[in-house]
């Protein structure tokens, strides 16, 4: 067992965070195309046919078992995102593929806080955090050893892209699939592989009766 943060979610008075978009646009989605969430240079977001589900999880770095008291229509509304920063608040070459571990988690930590000033702003959204126990899958390395591919020199596309029953991942670290599998799993994932370095990968499967209620956000970047 694990204990384990979780969010309450009320539609309340807007919150407060220091960092803001710039100019932001939100506007509902063609709930039938595909979902995708990609940070752009000097701070801005895309998001493409997105719940604000995912939204939430994406900002406050949580999953999606871990939001609680959301009334229904957070998870089936989908919305298209447009966000842009002011740049000179921006930390690091624009080029994402350029930036250094750090450099891309810094810019990810402030993209996501500046989604929380929107979301509050725009949603009026506002939560509360509680600590509940749960059991936990463990992502371990098999006796035969890992068989990953591992990229050396990662290029511009790197994250995961998941739909029913095929997941693919484009020099993903493994702290990344256990954080998907998660979502797909609706309980922790936790690496346990010691693997550093970054993958690609192709996991295919048969997905259970139901499973298409979770639809995937689409490629998510590090």
């Amino acid at each position: 067992m694990l204990r384990r943060a979780s969010l309450a979610l009320f539609l309340m008075c807007p919150g407060f965070a220091q960092l803001t978009f710039e100019v932001a646009s939100i506007k509902p989605s063609n709930p039938d195309g595909p979902g995708m969430i990609r940070l752009m240079p000097g701070g801005g977001l895309t998001m493409t046919n997105i719940p604000l589900r995912a939204m939430i999880t994406f900002a406050y770095d949580v999953r999606d078992f871990q939001v609680s008291s959301a009334p229904g229509w957070v998870s089936t509304a989908r919305f298209d995102v447009t966000a842009r920063a002011d740049r000179s608040s921006a930390e690091g070459p624009d080029d994402l593929a350029k930036m250094t571990d750090a450099q891309r988690k810094t810019a990810r930590d402030q993209v996501a806080e500046r989604l929380r000033a929107l979301l509050a702003d725009r949603f009026q959204l506002v939560l509360h955090r509680e600590t509940k126990e749960q059991p936990i899958y463990a992502l371990m390395v098999s006796k035969n050893g890992a068989k990953l591919k591992e990229v050396k020199e990662p290029g511009p596309r790197q994250g995961m892209s998941m739909n029913r029953g095929r997941l693919e991942g484009f020099a993903a670290p493994m702290e990344m699939l256990g954080t998907v599998l998660s979502n797909a799993m609706g309980r922790p994932v936790v690496d346990k592989t010691g693997l550093p370095g970054k993958y690609d990968f192709t996991l295919e499967w048969t997905p259970d009766v139901g499973a298409g209620a979770r639809r995937s956000t689409g490629l998510r970047p590090i």
